[in-house]
């Protein structure tokens, strides 16, 4: 059943349980299909499915490209059953402002519908295993015949070269091989996997980057379409690649250390006397000695032990016992004050109800609240970045699967039509 539009006045959290919910009066939207972006008249078909690819078209339906879900008529994207009670709650967030065509391309008819469509496209996502476009007779040298400007976007595990290329990847393995997980935890403890799908994300937000850079090349006629190999493993090796070279010059591994950061000191998460937690960070001589002040210790600017960044990354231990003890003997909102006060980079660490009590969140707008047909309303995360002159717009919910087929099929027969004449 198609989701429709709503209006904002209607929105209410009678749907979500006592204490949960929260007043969206300050930020609430609507979606509204006739906004336009900057991306309008870019059209992308999405083959992809779970988290990596549908980041990359979210970023670029966000600011108005035509994305066009392809999805098997009876399975639907993966992601469509990671739910919550029920609720497809990732596929509410992450299937905003895309249309839905079911279509299974492996038949005749799909096949038909798909070629169609590929001549009116400028990007194409696929996240199958390598080589299974070119199984399906659909390779990119046979989609450049069909449209030479065409973007292909290729998102894997390991990439469409190398010995892992024929090799099923997920993010969890990328976090574990890319040296990610080495690093994260504590040192007498486990490895530790983000509870997230980090590496996916990494890699969507790269993909929708690099084609932007496909479709400026196409744009300046310097360039025809092209093939972008994206694998999930290099994004996120991007993110810690300081670490090889450090590596390179010490010879010695990075120990896990927690909270705290290998390259810089004070940095950590700190117990408050209510229990609550407040992280900080000195990562600036000037900020380290700030701190310093402000728990009644200047001596420490002078001290042998803590006077520069190296020195107190090597006794990071017994600093952070002191900055522990001044914190500890404090509430939350107590050391918050103290620290603001004196210009410390200091913030609460929130949980979820908080975050979507926090006043800056909301005020900020970081967090949307949009109609919903199941809930009434949902939250989920604003547009990103936020331009000022061609911003991006809420236009569409999720769609159910297939709910826009006949209807980009209309728009094919209406092309053929014109193009008849």
């Amino acid at each position: 059943m198609p989701r429709e539009s709503g209006d904002p006045a209607a929105i209410d959290d009678t749907s979500i349980p006592d204490g949960v919910g929260v007043d969206a009066s300050r930020h609430t939207d609507s979606f509204d299909a006739s906004r336009a972006g900057p991306l309008q008249g870019v059209r992308v078909l999405d083959l992809s499915r779970l988290v990596a690819g549908n980041m990359a078209s979210l970023q670029l339906a966000d600011f108005g490209a035509d994305v066009i879900k392809i999805e098997h008529p009876e399975k639907g994207d993966d992601l469509r059953r990671w739910r919550v009670d029920g609720t497809d709650v990732y596929w509410k967030i992450y299937g905003r402002n895309k249309r839905s065509m079911a279509l299974n391309i492996r038949e005749d008819a799909g096949r038909k519908a798909f070629i169609a469509l590929v001549k009116s496209a400028h990007v194409l996502m696929e996240n199958f295993l390598p080589g299974t476009l070119e199984k399906w007779d659909l390779s990119p040298e046979t989609l450049h015949g069909i449209n030479p400007k065409l973007i292909i976007l290729r998102i894997s595990g390991w990439g469409q070269t190398g010995p892992f290329r024929n090799k099923p990847g997920f993010g969890t393995l990328v976090e574990a091989m890319s040296g990610f997980a080495s690093l994260n935890g504590w040192d007498d403890r486990p490895p530790l996997l983000p509870p997230l799908a980090m590496a996916d994300m990494i890699a969507g937000i790269y993909g929708a980057n690099a084609v932007l850079c496909a479709l400026r090349a196409i744009e300046t006629g310097g360039e025809s379409g092209q093939i972008i190999d994206l694998s999930l493993l290099e994004p996120i090796f991007s993110l810690i690649s300081s670490e090889a070279l450090r590596y390179q010059i010490s010879g010695e591994l990075t120990p896990r250390a927690g909270n705290q950061a290998s390259h810089t000191a004070p940095r950590n998460v700190y117990a408050c006397r209510d229990g609550k937690f407040l992280a900080l960070s000195g990562s600036m001589q000037s900020m380290a000695e700030r701190i310093f002040d402000t728990i009644g210790r200047p001596e420490l600017k002078t001290d042998p032990k803590f006077q520069t960044n190296d020195v107190r990354v090597a006794n990071r231990d017994e600093l952070n016992e002191i900055i522990g003890n001044f914190v500890d003997a404090r509430d939350l909102d107590e050391n918050l004050e103290l620290f603001e006060e004196a210009g410390v980079t200091v913030a609460p660490v929130l949980d979820m109800r908080d975050v979507l009590h926090n006043d800056y969140m909301n005020d900020r707008g970081v967090i949307a609240h949009l109609p919903d047909e199941q809930l009434g309303s949902i939250a989920m995360h604003n547009i990103v970045p936020r331009l000022s002159k061609t911003p991006g717009h809420f236009r569409r919910p999720a769609p159910g699967l297939g709910e826009h087929t006949a209807e980009v099929l209309d728009e094919l027969s209406a092309t053929r039509a014109d193009e008849g004449s």
